[in-house]
């Protein structure tokens, strides 16, 4: 996978995925908490934009109406750990080690009357993987699943 990767801010990836959810938000509570607003990665920002789309598009999918999801951030070294936790029913053990692999779906359910064709999470491993990161899915407590990755941090020299 190519990637073109510039400096841009976490906070307007987060911000433009939003904004093609926006039709769908109005039934959940999202809520974007940032450790730092002005942290910058070194990503490729179409890809990364497409990684947040998909991963709320699912805690959606999987999240009871009313309820909330939250997208947070958090500098590791460097790299920014992002964070979109759901509270849906959950993730199986069985289900989170193959969740990444192409054309599997969690329990082979039928969502929204359409029957996914399991290709989502794995593009999404492949993007964050391509970025030198890590995608991982963990429980969310008490209820929920809560997909995590991490991006390159793009380092700022002031010249003075």
């Amino acid at each position: 996978m190519k990637i073109k990767r510039q400096a841009d801010l976490l906070e307007d990836l987060i911000e433009e995925s939003l904004k093609h959810l926006r039709w769908k938000s109005n039934e959940y509570q999202v809520k974007v908490e940032m450790e730092d607003e002005m942290q910058l990665v070194s990503v490729d920002s179409r890809l990364i934009v497409q990684v947040i789309i998909n991963i709320v598009d699912n805690a959606m999918k999987y999240t009871p109406s009313g309820g909330y999801i939250v997208i947070s951030t958090k500098k590791e070294g460097k790299y920014v750990h992002v964070q979109i936790a759901d509270q849906g029913s959950g993730i199986s053990d069985v289900d989170k080690s193959h969740i990444f692999e192409m054309f599997y779906t969690a329990s082979g359910k039928i969502t929204d009357s359409r029957r996914s064709l399991g290709l989502g999470l794995s593009l999404c491993k492949s993007i964050i993987t391509a970025h030198g990161g890590q995608i991982t899915v963990y429980d969310n407590h008490p209820k929920g699943a809560v997909f995590d990755f991490t991006v390159p941090t793009e380092e700022v020299e002031i010249h003075e």
